[in-house]
């Protein structure tokens, strides 16, 4: 068997997005992997591996009564559930597990049984050689490659800020969206100045969720009540843990590796792309990851963004379940990227791409520390 002959044949969110403090961190990976079950029409005792970040693969497999013959607890911040989605793919194929079952959720907003101490890892890279100089983490730790972006390319405040307006559109067309409201681009420069240039409008949301997919082998996807979406091609990297040290601040090499073997693996072009998914916990981020993927040339995303392309009706949807600006953000928002690549090629999304058949989902570790790619198609794989 291939690795692109695996399918996603279950997926789902929490019942609940946003502000949940009626229930823990480990309780909404057990909703999200059940609303997953169902969705798939499969139990418990059908799940035979298991992959996660944040919580342990551990905690889940016992808290839900999984029995696994394959684990997964890669753990390399928001896109780590691309990976899994890859390393899952891989082990189906080669027959190490046949139904896995990948979890996601996060107490973000209400900390609910998140187990997290104070002070962090005084021990890491950054603790020890950017922290001293005041770069704290999010947002700050960003503003250095996307103020590098602005000076060599010419990005404005206003094209920054469009990105956010584009993705309020797209999530005014979504009930499950945390933020409806249309909005501009003078309210986004008007919002508060939380570490500049980056306004309250141009950060991620935080909340509470979390989700869930089930992959399982391309040949049973027909046995199953949804249908079926095919992982058609995967790629990862790392770069480094320190924003300080990326190669070039205007790009990301993880982006670029991910992407480029996600491309390859999958046999597809640019032109074949219907609808795309790029992490958004900052406004820049989609426009590093039109670049980086090669959709634009380099400088170029900021004009592609305002003239229109993304948004709806535009010639590459994108971000089309209003993103982490607007639809919501959990720390780790690289699962429900995926869950809106499975629901456009499922034809089930909220704000529904015409004809759509291939889905990419691009994801962000960290501060540009590593990255994940997946390539969906509903069109079963030759």
């Amino acid at each position: 068997m291939r690795a692109d002959h695996i399918a996603v044949v279950g997926a789902a969110e929490t019942t609940d997005l946003g502000k949940t403090p009626h229930i823990s961190q480990l309780g909404m990976h057990a909703d999200a992997a059940l609303n997953a079950l169902a969705d798939a029409g499969l139990t418990i005792h059908d799940i035979d591996g298991v992959a996660t970040a944040g919580e342990r693969p551990t905690d889940i497999a016992h808290y839900l009564g999984i029995v696994p013959r394959w684990v997964d607890g890669t753990s390399v911040g928001g896109c780590s559930f691309m990976l899994h989605v890859r390393h899952a793919a891989a082990a189906i194929a080669a027959g190490l597990c046949t139904t896995v079952l990948i979890t996601h959720a996060e107490s973000g907003r209400s900390r609910v049984g998140t187990g997290r101490g104070g002070g962090g890892n005084r021990s890491s890279l950054p603790a020890q050689f950017e922290a001293p100089f005041g770069s704290m983490g999010p947002p700050t730790m960003f503003t250095i490659p996307v103020l590098r972006y602005m000076k060599d390319h010419g990005l404005t405040h206003e094209q920054l800020a469009n990105v956010a307006v584009v993705q309020r559109e797209w999530a005014g067309m979504n009930p499950r969206a945390t933020f409806q409201d249309p909005i501009t681009v003078d309210d986004v420069l008007d919002s508060r100045m939380i570490a500049y240039p980056f306004h309250l409008l141009e950060c991620c949301l935080v909340t509470d969720g979390g989700g869930a997919l089930i992959l399982t082998a391309g040949e049973r996807a027909d046995d199953f009540a949804q249908p079926p979406v095919y992982v058609l091609g995967h790629g990862e990297s790392v770069e480094t843990p320190m924003v300080s040290q990326m190669e070039d601040f205007s790009s990301s090499r993880a982006f670029k590796v991910a992407g480029t073997d996600a491309f390859a693996s999958s046999g597809i072009t640019h032109a074949d792309v219907d609808h795309l998914m790029v992490y958004d916990a900052f406004a820049h981020l989609p426009l590093y990851g039109l670049e980086d993927l090669g959709f634009c040339e380099r400088g170029e995303a900021g004009d592609f963004v305002w003239e229109g392309n993304t948004r709806p009706g535009g010639s590459l949807p994108m971000n089309t379940n209003g993103g982490g600006l607007s639809y919501m953000h959990s720390g780790m928002y690289g699962m429900y990227a995926l869950q809106e690549s499975v629901r456009q090629m499922r034809g089930t999304a909220a704000a529904q791409v015409p004809g759509a058949e291939v889905s990419v989902a691009l994801g962000v570790g960290g501060m540009f520390a590593a990255s994940g790619c997946v390539v969906f198609t509903n069109q079963r794989p030759d």
